[in-house]
């Protein structure tokens, strides 16, 4: 069981800010911007190949984080998506997640 899995269980506590059926977003342990929220699907997929064979699964991730973006206020010229699929990429924890970024500028190449 992942720390993810964990976290949709309530057996490990998050600073939770969005919540639907499908979705859950959280505040990131170790941020890399001022804010860094991983919004994870409810149903346990490894990585970005599993979750986009997943019929309607994409489209529920980014529907929560468009909804997150809005509800936040977030400037819509400062955030970046991020999702790492597999260990060479830099993916730590296997259960599909994408990273969203804000308040800060960013730049290219990320790294």
């Amino acid at each position: 069981m992942t720390i993810f899995q964990q976290i949709i269980d309530k057996k490990i506590p998050a600073n939770i800010v969005y919540e639907d059926e499908w979705v859950l977003g959280f505040h990131d342990i170790a941020p890399q911007a001022p804010v860094h929220v991983l919004f994870i699907p409810k149903i346990p997929v490894e990585n970005f190949l599993e979750a986009s064979c997943e019929n309607g699964l994409m489209q529920r991730l980014f529907d929560a984080i468009h909804e997150y973006v809005k509800k936040a206020g977030l400037n819509r010229d400062q955030i970046r998506l991020v999702t790492n699929c597999g260990a060479l990429a830099g993916q730590s924890v296997f259960h599909f997640h994408i990273h969203l970024l804000s308040g800060r500028n960013f730049s290219w190449p990320p790294g």
